[in-house]
């Protein structure tokens, strides 16, 4: 048995079938290409059933599936992704404000600044036509601090 770590790997969402159409299948890959740099999962795409977004590793992936009863969020239920640095986080910000500004489907909550002392959280939300938001992320650790420590 390896004593390797667990790691998160994907999130399955499931969204009504007219979503999944051939217009809402490219608007998807469209958004989450030019903000995220995802692309579509070769062979993993069914109209009106299946997309299949590929974030950047064959096992880091956004599992969307047609459901009749499909998935309802409230304006917090989100999943997080992190980046290492916040003109990382500025440049993902920037290119969904851009994409919004030619299409007003996309949620932007604006990016801000939590002061923990140990940690300050760089942050903003984004949604595009999916259930659930996603947050964006940068931890800025104080010295001596790092995401495999435990601050005081």
């Amino acid at each position: 048995m390896s004593d390797a770590i667990p790691r998160f790997n994907h999130i399955a969402l499931s969204v009504p079938a007219e979503a999944l159409d051939a217009s809402g299948r490219e608007a998807l890959l469209r958004f989450y290409g030019e903000v995220f740099g995802w692309t579509g999962m070769p062979g993993m795409d069914r109209d009106r059933e299946l997309l299949v977004l590929r974030c950047h590793s064959n096992e880091q992936f956004v599992y969307i599936h047609a459901s009749q009863t499909p998935m309802r969020c409230g304006t917090m239920e989100h999943f997080g992704m992190s980046v290492s640095a916040p003109d990382q986080l500025d440049a993902i910000y920037e290119r969904a404000v851009k994409f919004r500004e030619a299409d007003a489907e996309v949620e932007i909550l604006e990016r801000k600044l939590d002061d923990f002392k140990a940690v300050k959280l760089h942050s903003f939300y984004v949604r595009y036509r999916l259930p659930v938001m996603i947050e964006v992320q940068c931890f800025e650790w104080a010295e001596g601090l790092g995401a495999q420590s435990l601050p005081d």
